[in-house]
């Protein structure tokens, strides 16, 4: 639909209703990118200046969120976690779109803590990684997992999820997950990686995962911001 050019309505603000009904409808999911500022000035044949004065206007209205060299998106754009299906953290984010990063913490070799020396023996892999999306900080994972994986090169262990590392090394698939959700204030060490302020709660993600021959796989726990992330989970009436 064009723009009214004669309406008292100035074109920037018809725009940025334009654009303002599209995100309502979802029209900019799942990514939450919205179009470049050139993309816009083709769609609607109007002056740069004319764009960036909608999303001015969008911005000043908490819709937008204006990232210097990634682009514009809904503000608040939520992570979506379907828990009752079968699949890694960054999986999770990979299939909705989003632009999904991992960088390394720490990835070592320890004594396995006590709570679960019965399930993965006396040493264990630690593999800390911080998850992004956009270069942004959105959870903290902590795995431990069979002694093997501390020798994966930093590189696949960077790029790599959870449970495709896991079949690499040990040949079989993962066939079953527990998983727990709470809330709970966290040290300084994780608030500062995952950029929050002291003390802040974060949404807390416990997973224990099992090979399909019935063996653990690992257990993990993700440090989670609460206004990016949705847990989901889908039902049916039984008959």
């Amino acid at each position: 639909m064009s723009l009214i050019r004669n309406n008292p309505v100035a074109m920037y603000l018809q725009i940025a209703d334009r654009l303002r009904r599209e995100i309502a409808e979802g029209a900019y999911e799942p990514s939450g990118r919205l179009p470049s500022e050139s993309q816009i000035m083709v769609r609607f044949d109007v002056s740069r200046v004319t764009v960036r004065l909608a999303l001015e206007q969008l911005d000043k209205d908490g819709l937008i969120e204006r990232r210097k060299g990634k682009g514009t998106f809904v503000a608040g754009k939520q992570v979506r976690h379907q828990i009752d299906t079968l699949r890694s953290f960054h999986e999770s984010l990979k299939v909705q779109g989003f632009d999904a990063t991992m960088r390394i913490v720490e990835l070592t070799a320890i004594e396995t803590p006590s709570a679960f020396v019965s399930l993965l023996g006396a040493k264990c892999a630690l593999l800390e990684r911080l998850h992004m999306v956009d270069d942004e900080p959105i959870a903290l994972g902590r795995s431990l997992m069979p002694a093997v994986m501390a020798e994966l090169d930093l590189e696949t262990a960077e790029q790599r999820p959870t449970y495709a590392l896991l079949k690499d090394k040990a040949g079989a698939d993962i066939g079953s997950a527990e998983i727990a959700i709470g809330a709970r204030a966290v040290p300084s060490r994780i608030s500062s990686l995952i950029g929050v302020a002291a003390n802040a709660v974060l949404l807390v993600l416990e997973r224990t995962s099992y090979f399909d021959h019935g063996a653990c796989a690992e257990w993990s726990e993700f440090f989670i911001r609460p206004e990016r992330y949705k847990f989901v989970l889908g039902n049916r009436m039984s008959a």
